[in-house]
């Protein structure tokens, strides 16, 4: 029997219990189930009457499983490795309602699929991770003119970015919808960096566009990472090549730290953007798989 508790908020050791449930499927599975902006939740970050945690417990009270739902319907699940085929997914879906959701499945995985087919849940969109070697040659690609790179200044380009993000993600379901809560949760973490969030201005300071940069530690198997983090042109002030040569000089600047791997994440829909990254020498290296039920 499955016992399924929805929270606003939850309490340290229960987020704790979370990473580790987390950590257990990561091991299992070779792919982590949850997103950067998830963990922040976890962790006590954001606005808690606009989501809700649900934590599945087993009958020998054992933390099961987890869900994440954001207000709106959309969220991610997932189920600790020995306690699948128990029925605590299908609890966690219950629980979350009957209205249209929308979960994000890390790694195109097959159980994972069968359980979304199961459920009415259908694949509406896909995000590829891709790759490339920081080792290889980049291209030259020049800024264009009257251009200029610099950091970024907390305390004073918050809101002339949030500008900037929200225009050139209008039509993304995500990204787009960032708040100064969202900006300030990363701004407060360990891995931000000023000088890999690259602003590229005009002679009269105004943002034309940016290249957040992010450096992860090495983990398991993997290296440490560079990531294009978030690549972003304003459309109202948009120059020809700019994110090419935005991609580069951050891609430059990781290199210049040593790194030897570079990461980032693309709809598969977004043509221009996944063309762009092919041309810079990216490859597919995994993919995430947003379902929907109606």
């Amino acid at each position: 029997m499955t016992t399924v508790r929805p929270l606003d908020r939850l309490s340290a050791a229960e987020a704790a219990e979370v990473l580790a449930l987390a950590a257990a499927a990561e091991q299992a599975d070779g792919v982590y189930p949850l997103s950067e902006d998830v963990v922040l939740r976890v962790r006590g970050g954001g606005d808690p009457s606009a989501h809700t945690h649900f934590l599945a417990y087993s009958g020998d009270d054992h933390l099961a499983g987890y869900a994440y739902l954001e207000r709106g319907g959309s969220g991610e699940l997932f189920v600790h490795p020995s306690a699948r085929r128990h029925g605590h997914g299908t609890a966690l879906l219950a629980a979350a309602g009957g209205g249209p959701l929308r979960f994000w499945a890390h790694g195109d995985e097959p159980g994972a699929r069968a359980f979304a087919e199961k459920n009415g849940f259908e694949r509406v969109r896909v995000l590829w991770q891709m790759r490339r070697s920081l080792t290889e040659p980049l291209p030259d690609i020049p800024l264009p003119p009257g251009v200029t790179l610099r950091g970024f200044r907390p305390g004073h380009d918050e809101q002339a970015w949030l500008g900037v993000n929200s225009r050139a993600f209008a039509h993304h379901p995500e990204q787009g919808r960032w708040t100064l809560d969202d900006l300030r949760l990363r701004e407060a973490e360990p891995w931000f960096d000023p000088a890999g969030f690259l602003l590229a201005v005009d002679i009269e300071d105004t943002l034309l566009g940016f290249h957040w940069t992010k450096v992860h530690p090495a983990s398991g198997d993997d290296p440490a990472l560079g990531e294009i983090y978030v690549l972003g042109v304003d459309p109202a002030g948009h120059r020809r090549g700019l994110g090419a040569a935005l991609s580069v000089a951050g891609l430059s600047h990781l290199a210049a730290q040593g790194l030897t791997v570079a990461n980032l994440y693309v709809d598969e829909s977004n043509a221009a953007a996944v063309a762009l990254y092919r041309r810079l020498g990216f490859a597919i290296y995994k993919t995430d798989i947003s379902y929907f039920r109606p």
